[in-house]
């Protein structure tokens, strides 16, 4: 239970920093660092709990790579988008409409491209920072997970809107950031792109998948 709750707080901080540092001026264009830093600081803070992973596709990925139990995906995707969706309800409350919120209309293939690509690069920094024996005992995972991040939002943000991680994506779409007829793009390519990372790592890492858990 203790590993649900701190997917719930990781994610829920992570998806509010999003709403606020871009719904409200005050970030401007330094909101990829402000959202990245959000991940990091959960990531090391809960990183020993529960994997920090805060992204259903970084479950997704961690999964098929063999570090997490089948029994916990469904339930770490479960509180993710809860703490999304929980986030969302919150910076509307804050926003109140003192602050025109409109929604971005991207270009479908672009836009899955880019989060495809960016899941992907995001998934396999997870994996090969956080969850390889090669790597293990690093200090340096949380800045190098969190600055992906920041690395995607500023690369591709303008896009498809940056998300990389289906719990944002909900909770962009509830703050009306995108529409309900985009959410597909997120869905679909966030997930192929942990799971396309999860493959390469097996692919590249043979010797690393006897420690597997069931």
């Amino acid at each position: 239970m203790r590993n649900y709750l701190v997917e719930f707080i990781g994610t829920f901080f992570l998806v509010l920093t999003v709403g606020l540092t871009v719904i409200w001026p005050g970030a401007g264009p330094l909101a990829p660092l402000a959202i990245g830093c959000a991940l990091m600081i959960g990531v090391y803070s809960g990183g020993h709990i529960s994997g920090g992973h805060y992204n259903p596709a970084v479950t997704l990925a961690v999964w098929m790579r063999g570090k997490v139990p089948t029994a916990d995906v469904a339930p770490y995707m479960g509180v993710q988008l809860l703490a999304g969706l929980l986030a969302a309800l919150l910076v509307g409350y804050d926003n109140a409409g003192q602050v025109p919120v409109k929604a971005a209309d991207p270009v479908h293939l672009k836009a899955v491209l880019n989060e495809l690509l960016f899941t992907f690069m995001l998934c396999w920094v997870v994996l090969n920072t956080a969850t390889s024996k090669k790597t293990a005992g690093n200090s340096f995972y949380g800045l190098a997970i969190g600055f992906t991040v920041v690395v995607g939002a500023f690369a591709g943000g303008g896009i498809s809107g940056g998300a990389y991680n289906p719990a944002v994506a909900l909770g962009v779409t509830l703050m009306g950031l995108s529409g309900w007829e985009h959410i597909w793009i997120f869905l679909v390519a966030n997930f192929a792109g942990g799971a396309l990372a999860a493959v390469t790592y097996r692919f590249v890492n043979p010797d690393e998948l006897a420690d597997q858990v069931a």
